[in-house]
Order: C-alpha cells, then sequence, then structure tokens
C-alpha cells in the first residue's frame, strides 16, 4: 500500500459523484476553510478552489467518472491523486456516514498522509483500455450464449452437438437441430446475437491493435515474442500495465497482477492469506491463460511444470508457472528484449 505524503499549504478532499460534488478544503493546521456541495462541472469546481489555487492537492476516491476530474487538474496544472476504494473503505469507515465526512476524511487522510494512492491512468490510453475491457465483457456474453445452446441440446436430450459455433456454417447447421418452432426461435435468437457479436469484434480487435501498434509499439511487439501470448492477451496486458515505470519492483508488479498472495501473520503465527481480490483482475486472467496457452506443444514448458509439481499440486504449479511468466514480462518490459525461452526455462 502506498500513501501520499507530499505536504501542501491546502488539501481538497471531493466526495465525488455522476451529477454533484461535495468539496472540503482544509489548510496544513487541519482547519476547515470550504465545505460545500457544487454540480459537477468544471466551472464550478474552479470557481470555488480559485482561492487556494497557490498550493493546492486535490483527491477523490477512485469510482467511474473520475475522469474528467484528473482531466481537469491536468488542464489546471493542479495535483491530482486518486485513492483506492478497498484501502478507503477500510481506513475511513464510521458509525455515521454521508457526503460531508467523506469529503472531510478524503482532505484529512491527505493531510495526515494516509491517503492510500491508486494509479491515475494515463489519458491517452484510457478510453482503448475501457473499450478492451468492453471487448472482454462482450466475449463473455458470447461464452455464455454458447453454452446456453449445449444446455438446450441436453434439456431436449438430444446427442451433443460437435459444432464450432465460431464458424458461421455451423451455426446454420445448428438451426435445423430441434423440432419444436419456440425451441428454435430460442436458438435462433442467441445465432443471430451470436453473428452480430463475431462480425462486430473482428473489426474491433483490429482497431486495437493500431492503436496499440500507435501507443507501445515496441512493448506490443515484445509482449507478442512470448509462445503462447498473442494478439488479445499482449493487448491486455499492455493496457492493463499500462506505464511499467510505475512499478519500482517485480515484487510490486507480481502483487498488483494477483500472481502472489499475501500472508496474514500476527504474533508469530501465520493465519492463511489476504487481499486476493486487491489487484488487477484483468492480469490475473491474461497470466493464467498465457501459462496454459505456453504449455501447449512445448516439451520444455511441460518439463518445467513437472518440476513445479514435485513440489506442489498442479494448480499450484500452474499458478507457479503464471507468476514466473510475469516477472519475465515485467523484466521484458522494463529492459525491453525478447522473450528468451532458454533462460525462462532454465532459470
Amino acid at each position: 500500500m502506498n500513501f501520499y505524503n507530499s505536504t501542501h499549504q491546502h488539501y481538497c478532499g471531493i466526495d465525488l459523484h455522476a451529477r454533484s460534488l461535495y468539496v472540503c478544503i482544509i489548510d496544513q493546521a487541519g482547519d476547515t476553510l470550504l465545505h460545500k456541495e457544487i454540480p459537477a462541472r468544471p466551472e464550478s469546481l474552479y470557481n470555488l478552489i480559485l482561492p487556494y489555487l497557490d498550493d493546492l492537492v486535490i483527491g477523490v476516491e477512485c469510482m467511474h467518472c473520475w475522469y474528467w476530474l484528473s482531466d481537469f487538474c491536468e488542464e489546471q496544472a493542479i495535483p491530482f491523486i486518486l485513492g483506492h476504494a478497498l484501502y478507503m473503505k477500510a481506513i475511513h469507515g464510521g458509525k455515521t456516514k454521508n457526503d460531508r465526512i467523506d469529503s472531510y476524511k478524503i482532505a484529512a487522510l491527505m493531510r495526515g498522509g494516509n491517503f492510500p494512492l491508486a494509479y491515475v491512468y494515463p489519458r491517452e490510453m484510457r478510453a482503448t483500455r475501457d473499450l478492451l475491457r468492453r471487448r472482454t465483457r462482450i466475449v463473455r456474453h458470447g461464452a455464455d450464449l454458447k453454452a446456453h445452446v449445449a444446455n438446450t441440446t441436453s434439456q431436449y436430450n438430444l446427442p451433443p452437438n460437435r459444432v464450432n459455433l465460431k464458424n458461421y456454417g455451423a451455426r446454420e447447421q445448428l438451426r435445423s437441430t430441434f423440432d419444436q418452432p419456440d425451441v428454435q426461435r430460442n436458438i435462433d435468437l442467441d445465432m443471430n446475437i451470436l453473428e452480430c457479436y463475431h462480425r462486430e469484434l473482428s473489426k474491433l480487435e483490429c482497431h486495437l491493435e493500431q492503436q496499440a501498434k500507435r501507443h507501445r509499439p515496441v512493448d506490443f511487439s515484445l509482449l507478442k515474442t512470448i509462445p503462447g501470448i498473442g494478439r488479445i492477451l499482449a493487448l491486455t496486458i499492455l493496457y492493463e500495465v499500462g506505464d511499467i515505470q510505475r512499478f519500482e519492483s517485480v515484487q510490486k508488479f507480481a502483487s498488483y497482477a494477483r500472481l502472489i498472495k499475501c500472508k496474514a501473520e500476527s504474533a508469530g503465527k501465520t493465519y492463511g492469506t489476504q487481499g486476493n481480490k486487491i489487484g488487477n483482475a484483468h492480469l490475473k486472467w491474461a497470466f493464467s491463460e498465457a501459462a496454459v496457452l505456453y504449455l501447449r506443444g512445448n516439451p520444455g514448458a511441460q518439463k518445467l511444470l513437472q518440476r513445479f509439481q514435485k513440489r506442489m499440486s498442479k494448480a499450484k504449479a500452474l499458478s507457479a508457472l503464471a507468476h514466473k511468466m510475469g516477472r519475465a514480462v515485467y523484466f521484458m518490459l522494463k529492459n525491453k528484449k525478447v522473450f528468451d525461452e532458454k533462460r525462462f526455462l532454465t532459470s
């Protein structure tokens, strides 16, 4: 957990909502200078904080509508910090909760050096990352539709279909499987949505690849040198990592990617692990997928997995392989070097 510990004359804590802001400004001595609710508009905020701009920092808790406020602070050259939502929930919880109290607590956390920091993602790549995440949700919904087709086949006690629903011809073949018109209409609904998804996602993936080549062409090429990491996994790692220089060590990167678990200890005793949900779920998925795909048709990788399995279960061995791959990616991006498989398998 990283905290903001820079000192300023004024600390502005904002309880952020989609249509309103509750603003609290305190000084270095802890005295409240301003406490007011305003509309969530840049001009309203600027007019309110104008008398305190000489040395001001603005902090908010991370939620879905912080983008415009970060851009506003960047344009006005105001330091902006983003609070980690999970950590802040533990720190400023209390018996009474409202917008006025929350805004004051955010400002007080900044003044006291206890404001837990989240990453302010770069403005130029932010929209592309959100588009890539949206693609992931659509793909997963497509997988649910395919599962529904398979379950419907079982529901009516029909032989399991072996068709690949990615192919148009296979989807057409499936339309004649069911005799009842309403069941067939149910399947047609799934098929039509899948056809739309396939058409739109094909165009979207080409667009995302072009954006990656514009934003980080070197890093994108480096990631694709790893066997098992193709276009989509490379895009996911690239846009979820952002700037690799923000991680001071490979341990912090592995923690952010959920590749390691943290022990819970007290009085010399270990009580298992905690914080498994803190970090980037998209990176966890990407490295887990990459580890499985790396094993396919790769005798060297399979031997490495067997070596891990001598000390742990297969599930933990796969996690260890994903962790090792995450460490390799960290140093590849940090040093701008291609994947060295010989070194990866022997180290």
